[in-house]
Formats: structure tokens, sequence, C-alpha cells
């Protein structure tokens, strides 16, 4: 007895959809581990370690010891000796006015001053006018001292405010190098003693303590870093935008060659640390209500266990209590499935969307 040709389409489809479902239970077993496998949870073991904790901020290099230096005297500039990121050694002369009237009035106060000595200074008119004549000397000898700028230690020029012909005061134009600001006719700062000060938050102050080590890196030199420790924390807050911080000096050992005045910092200061003790991942530990948790791994069982902790470092924190080495603990994943919808990217079966299932050759 011959099929008709509708009812042997059918039958065609009929197994080949069979076929199919099939086929697809045995690719989603594949690929989940079967309904009764469950994925392990990614775990760590308890190890023992060091756990640093620390508290950053930014900022920028700077000098520990900085000098504006403005004339003693009025008057015409003579002569600029140096200029903007020029080193300087101590008690070099950076700039004089001209001093001819300043060297005349020496000249006429020693003079005067020569005058009272040959007459009585033993009576009270001839004492006073003694003292008057040495003091005129003295101010005379001040004020030409006063028409030469000279570096008080040694650095290098980091502003030059004022020209040749210029007033003693400054011109108002600054050829400037790399200091941040600039006050007088020639600003100065020593480069081999250098700081950040970083501003950090409320919360992380509380933690600093004068001595405490730091790490600082360079936002312009990728890999150089230099070694801190805190000289300062300012006791008064600055706050901007409603959030609180304070400013931290951070001074600088071991400076590289290639740093700058001027040059954007990152500062991570070191406020806790923990040698060869018990460590897990700081993503397995959860906080609640005081109370600190790990989820262990027992027999293939995920067992919450109570604990105490110690150090909290960024990527690591001590375990004082609650586990030993060698236990293993449950740690936040890092990475998801989110794409991938009952064990297939996308969500149903493979090639489903392709598929259609029924009699249509009969149609």
């Amino acid at each position: 007895m011959k099929l008709s040709t509708k009812r042997r389409a059918l039958v065609v489809n009929g197994v080949l959809a069979v076929l199919l479902i099939g086929g697809a239970g045995v690719a989603f077993a594949s690929l989940t581990g079967g309904p009764a496998q469950e994925a392990a949870p990614p775990a760590a073991r308890v190890s023992r370690g060091s756990v640093i904790a620390t508290v950053s901020a930014s900022g920028a290099v700077e000098s520990a010891r900085t000098r504006s230096l403005s004339f003693g005297a009025t008057g015409t500039v003579k002569k600029i000796y140096v200029e903007a990121g020029e080193k300087v050694a101590k008690g070099k002369v950076l700039a004089r006015l001209d001093d001819t009237a300043a060297r005349e009035a020496v000249d006429a106060a020693e003079a005067s001053l020569n005058a009272v000595y040959d007459t009585d200074t033993s009576t009270a008119q001839g004492y006073s006018q003694y003292i008057q004549a040495r003091n005129a000397y003295r101010e005379a000898r001040r004020t030409l001292d006063g028409t030469v700028i000279k570096a008080p230690f040694a650095g290098t020029v980091t502003a030059v405010n004022g020209t040749v012909g210029g007033g003693s005061s400054g011109t108002g134009t600054s050829s400037t190098g790399d200091a941040a600001s600039s006050g007088g006719f020639i600003d100065i700062a020593d480069t081999g003693r250098l700081q950040v000060v970083g501003d950090f938050t409320e919360s992380d102050v509380t933690k600093l303590k004068t001595g405490g080590p730091a790490t600082v890196t360079f936002d312009a030199l990728p890999g150089v870093s230099a070694s801190g420790k805190v000289t300062r924390v300012s006791p008064v807050p600055q706050t901007t935008d409603n959030v609180v911080q304070y400013a931290v000096t951070i001074s600088l050992t071991g400076v590289p060659k290639t740093v700058r005045l001027g040059q954007t910092t990152s500062v991570q200061v070191v406020v806790a640390k923990a040698d060869g003790v018990l460590t897990v991942p700081t993503s397995a530990v959860t906080t609640a209500g005081g109370q600190s948790t790990v989820t262990v791994l027992r027999n293939g069982r995920r067992v919450p266990t109570r604990v105490e902790v110690g150090v909290r470092g960024d990527g690591t924190t001590e375990i004082v209590s609650g586990l030993g080495e060698g236990d293993q603990v449950v740690r936040t994943a890092t990475t998801t499935d989110s794409g991938r919808q009952n064990g297939f990217p996308g969500g149903g079966f493979p090639g489903g969307g392709g598929i259609r299932v029924g009699g249509g050759a009969g149609r």
C-alpha cells in the first residue's frame, strides 16, 4: 500500500524532529556537564604570606625648600646673571642694581663718621653725634648690600621676574621654569630636597602616621618610582564639593634624575603590614554587622564560617582565627557567563533559529 505524498512528508519530518531534539539534548548535556553536575565555584587556598594595607592620593612634585628673593634697595637693574632653570651654588650673585648712588652714600657716611672721631665724644652731645654718624654709615652699607641678590643655598632658579633696565621690584613679566608660582624678583628652589603634597580623604588620613613609608609613581614617567615617608599631616582640612581632605607631605628619597618639579604623581602610603600570617583573597571575606565570614569548601559542600580578620590589604586579608592553612574558600568570581543562556550563547539550541519542523512540503 502506497502512502500519499502528504503523509510521507509528515513521517519524514517527524523523524527529523526526533533526531534534532535528541542531538540538541546531547549537546546541552555536554556543555553544562549534565543536570546532576554543578559548576565548581572559584576557590582559593588559605596560605601564609604578607598582607599590606595602603591608602593613596595624587599630588605634584615640589621643593621642600624654596625662596623668593628681592633686592634690599630701590634702583635700576644693571645686570641679571642667571635665567630660569639654571643651577646655582650657594652665594652666587644672581642680579645687581646700579649701585653708583649707594656707593656715594657709603663714602659720605664714612667721612662723617671719621669726622666725629676727631671730636670729643665724652660729652653727651659728642656721643650723640657719634651714634648718629655710626648708624648712618651702617644704613648706607645695608643699602649697598641690598643692590645685590645672592643665592642663599645651592639650587635651581625657577623664575626671573624682571629685566635689565627695569625697576628693582620687577617688571611684572615672568620667565618661569619648573616652579608652580613665583613672588620675588628671582625665585630659587632646592631640587635636592623634593617632596609631594597629596590630598587624602578624611577616612584615610586617620590611618596615617608621621614616618609611614610611601611609594611615589610619576604619571609622565612609566615604570619610574621613588621612595618616601610621611613628614607632616596638616591639621587643617580642605573642603571641596562637600569632600573633606587633608594635605599630607611626603618627603622623597632616591629620586631619579628624570623627575622634575611640578610633575603629577600618585602616592601610596603603607598604613599596616603583617608578615607570615594566614591570608585569603579579600574578595572571599564578607563583613556585616561587625562580623566577618567566609565560605569554606568541605567535602564538596559550601560551609559559611565566621572568622577573625587582621590587616585588610588591597588584594588579600589576614585571618587571625577561624581557618587553617590549606583550607579552601570561595572567592567572588571575576568573570561571568552573562552572554550564555541555557548553556548556549544567545539562548536556545545551536542553529535552532534556522530550522523549521513541519509539513510545509505538502502545502
